[in-house]
Order: structure tokens, then sequence, then C-alpha cells
């Protein structure tokens, strides 16, 4: 016996059901098959190659990139299937829900929006695809709260392929339980969130009561925003005894807007797997993930007592997993070539982003990224750019890959102290090119600017190693190996135990 407790339950304004599903068509580059009786509109706005109407719905333009994400999954869902069943839970104006049924060629989608005054524009804007196709429909408006629709077909089992749910701020929290019910197993979910204070850790409770994560204030916070809503979706899940797992996690800017597309499938996430606590350290700037029976017991490797535990702050519990499949996003960024979306004449980012999410998707990055401001601000040096210190990264065999939620970031296994150490090595090489350059090779510590940036220059080739003299011999440049061989006090006692070597410290003529 079915036992539920939605907020209102009453008969379903349509009947599912009856609509049979349509021959599967194939799948190629998405074209129009546009109703010609469609009247034009006043608001009328194109999105690739699609007019609709807006009316005086929300909408914004800067979303297009997380609805063509959302199209060329349902389309992968589609070839890989065979049906496309598409609720739309929140459509707005409809301009998701006639993007499902053109370019992802949905046998069915159901739009529903919870204003009964968006109706007209979503019927003018859905009448573009003809609604009946033989004696099956292609599309129904609805106008319920979303839990109600989503109940209403749980309760026909009535179930989709595909459930959108484009909602605001942290309200999708509210709407998992129910949508997950109305899906079919390996089923596909589309949810957001909005609050980016909540993942900046500005309203800890608030992301405690929505999402079930206390959240603490981090440098990846909108890394941390995607992760309590993945980990929010995973304990709603579990609570039906689902299993689901991010096929790609979108971060974009404006609003701001956290996407993630999650499979869902039977059974629950093994024990202590991706399902945590993240820990990050003031101090020396790492993060570390902290299983549940490792409450309590939580320190920095950085420091050996406890006076240094106010340094630590720890988020959670929630995903402590990858953020993308990486095969998955790559048969989305096959089937985006093949539709003509990326490359030079498309004229969009997608190709970018896609080929950035597929780098995050190397299994050996942590969570998190690393902002290249921190690392130079702990070293003391310039800000390197990110392809000096990949390379630099890569060459020492870490793994590093930029980050497509903040583009002065990277994501990388090497720990901060490691940064700091390659930014100095990096900042060292700069000042000596510029230093080779002078006219004059022999310095004096009697030049103050000089005296300066020889500081600037020994302190960051701390970690070059003793072969650099060699280099430096081979260059004409005299050197010195030993400190006795300085004449400033502050230098040497920088290299103090040291074998490394610096410039002549003898005042020239």
């Amino acid at each position: 016996m079915l036992s539920l407790n939605p907020k209102t339950l009453s008969a379903s304004p349509f009947n599912p059901r009856s609509f049979l599903i349509p021959k599967k068509p194939s799948i190629s580059s998405p074209s129009l098959y546009v109703n010609s009786t469609t009247c034009c509109q006043p608001n009328q706005i194109t999105e690739r190659g699609i007019l609709f109407d807006t009316g005086d719905t929300f909408f914004r333009h800067e979303s297009a990139t997380g609805r063509d994400l959302g199209v060329l999954s349902a389309a992968l869902y589609k070839q890989s299937k065979g049906q496309l069943r598409v609720l739309d839970a929140m459509c707005g104006c409809g301009i998701r829900s006639l993007r499902y049924l053109v370019e992802s060629k949905a046998d069915f989608v159901l739009a529903n929006d919870a204003n009964e005054s968006h109706r007209r524009v979503i019927l003018d804007n859905l009448a573009q695809v003809e609604r009946l196709e033989g004696e099956k429909k292609r599309w129904v408006v609805t106008h319920c709260e979303a839990n109600r629709i989503l109940t209403d077909c749980y309760l026909q089992r009535d179930y989709f392929d595909y459930i959108d749910l484009d909602s605001f701020g942290s309200d999708s929290s509210f709407f998992l339980r129910a949508a997950f019910s109305s899906l079919k197993l390996d089923g596909l979910v589309y949810v957001t969130s909005t609050d980016g204070y909540s993942s900046g850790g500005h309203r800890p409770f608030h992301s405690l009561s929505a999402f079930g994560a206390y959240v603490r204030p981090m440098p990846y916070a909108n890394e941390l925003g995607l992760r309590i809503l993945i980990g929010g979706a995973v304990r709603e899940a579990s609570v039906l005894g689902y299993r689901v797992t991010p096929l790609f996690s979108y971060y974009s800017y404006h609003g701001p807007v956290f996407r993630v597309l999650l499979r869902m499938n039977r059974g629950k996430l093994p024990e202590k797997r991706d399902y945590g606590f993240i820990c990050y350290c003031n101090r020396c700037g790492n993060s570390q993930a902290i299983s549940w029976d490792e409450l309590g017991q939580i320190r920095c490797p950085c420091n050996n007592s406890t006076k240094d535990a106010a340094s630590l702050v720890v988020s959670g519990p929630l995903w402590t997993g990858p953020l993308h499949s990486g095969a998955y996003i790559m048969e989305m960024l096959n089937l985006a070539e093949q539709w003509g979306w990326v490359g030079k004449a498309a004229g969009t980012g997608l190709e970018k982003l896609l080929k950035r999410m597929l780098e995050e998707s190397d299994p050996r990055l942590p969570f998190g990224y690393i902002k290249l401001d921190e690392v130079a601000s702990r070293a003391q040096t310039n800000t390197p750019s990110i392809s000096t210190i990949m390379s630099s990264l890569h060459k020492e065999g870490y793994a590093a890959s930029r980050s497509h939620i903040a583009h002065n970031a990277i994501k990388t296994d090497c720990p901060m102290a490691g940064c700091i150490r390659i930014a100095k090595k990096i900042h060292g090489c700069q000042e000596l090119q510029a230093l080779k350059k002078k006219s004059t090779l022999q310095l004096s510590f009697e030049q103050p600017d000089i005296c300066s940036q020889m500081d600037r220059v020994v302190l960051a080739c701390l970690s070059l190693g003793t072969d650099f003299a060699t280099r430096l011999v081979r260059d004409g440049i005299r050197v010195c190996t030993s400190n006795a061989e300085l004449g400033n006090e502050s230098l040497s006692k920088a290299l103090k135990n040291s074998d490394l070597m610096l410039f002549d410290s003898n005042t020239t003529s």
C-alpha cells in the first residue's frame, strides 16, 4: 500500500498513460519542424535558431549554456534508450520544453508552470511543434505546484526518463524526493540552485535545513555550491533506496547558477564513499576529506598541537567525489560537434566549457581548487600565469587542470606547500632573466635598489638546487657557493645551511 505525505493530492489534470510513444526517429543535427501557423510575438528571441517569446516570464539569456547542456544530455538519453519522456517542472516561457522537443527529439514533454498567467506564451511557443502526431500527443501544458505534478505522476505510475528542475534559490531540495519517485530507473534529473550565500558559508543554518550540510567559508565556495547540491540529492535518494551519481556539474557566475545532472539507479552508495566532510586549514592552505568516523579527530599535518585548531574549518556532509563523468562529457562533446555547436564557426564558449570539464574529470584530482592569487600571497611573489604553473606541475608529475568555476584557479593534487615552492621557483627564474638583461652582471650590495632586487632573487632561488651554479658559470656569471663569501648579513641568514649560490657579492668598481 502506498504511503505519501504530499501537501496536496488531487486528480491529475492529464492522463499521461494515454500518450503512446512514437516510433524511434534517428538523431541528427537538430532542425525545426515548425507549425507554419505560429504568429509573431512582440518579445521574440532566437536561441540555437529557435524563435520563442518570453512574454512576462522570468528569462535569462545567460542561462543558454545550461539549456545547451540539458538538450545534449537529453538527446544522448534518447540515442541510447530509444525513447525520451521529459517533465519540465518549472518551464517558465517554455523554451526548455521547446528545445527538448525540437533538438533532443523528445517523444513527449510535460511542460508545467505554477503561474497560470504564463499559459498563453507557453502554448504559443510550443505550438511551433505539432501537438499531435497521429493519435499520439507530443506535449501537454499544466499549471500546478511542482511537488504536486511530480506526486501526481508517481501516483499514476507515470514515470519519466528526464526531469528538469530549474528552481530558484535552494528550492530544488524540496522537490528532489518527489522527482526521484516519478523518475524511471537509470533516468536523469537536472537540478538547480541559485543560492550563492549558502555555498559561501554565509548562511550555514539555511544550508543545513535545505541541503543537510553545515557550510563554512572556504576559498572554493562556488565548488561547494555544487557539492552541497549533489550531497542533498544523495541523501534524499538514499532515503528512497536509490543511488545517484553526477554526470556533469556546471557553475555560472550570473545568478549565480549551480546545475547538476544526476543519474538514478537502485541501491545505495558504499559506506565511506564520496559523502562526508571537507576540512580547510587557513594556516597552510591545504584541504582534506574527512570521513564520518574521523569526526572529533580532525587535525592538520601542519601543526602538532591543538593551539592552532581555530585555523581549521569544516563543512559537510556533502559530496566529495568527482563532479563529472569523463566518458559522459566526451559523449556530449562529440554530439555537440556533430550538431555544429563547437568549433570556430559556432561562436560560443560551449566547446571550451566541455573541454575544461573533461580536464576536471581526471580521477587524480581532488575536490576544491587553488586560486593563484592565494598562492602568490603565501609565496610573496607576483601571481604566476596559469599555463606556466601548470606546466611546472606536470613536469614534477602532478595532475593539474584549469577550473571551469574560477578562471584564475587550478585543480591539482599538489599540496599548497608545493604550489608555493613552484611559484617561488618561477618567480626566481623571471627575476634572473630580468637581471641578466642588465649591462652589469657583477652587482654591488652598496646599491640599495640592487640589494633589494637581489634579496628577492636569492629567496626565490632556494628551491632551484645546486645545479644552478653550473648554469650560472656557463653563462659567464661569477657566483659564490658558501655563506662565508656573502657580505650581506640578511642574505647570509637566508642562505644558512644551504648549498645554493648567489651572484658575486663583492663591490665592483
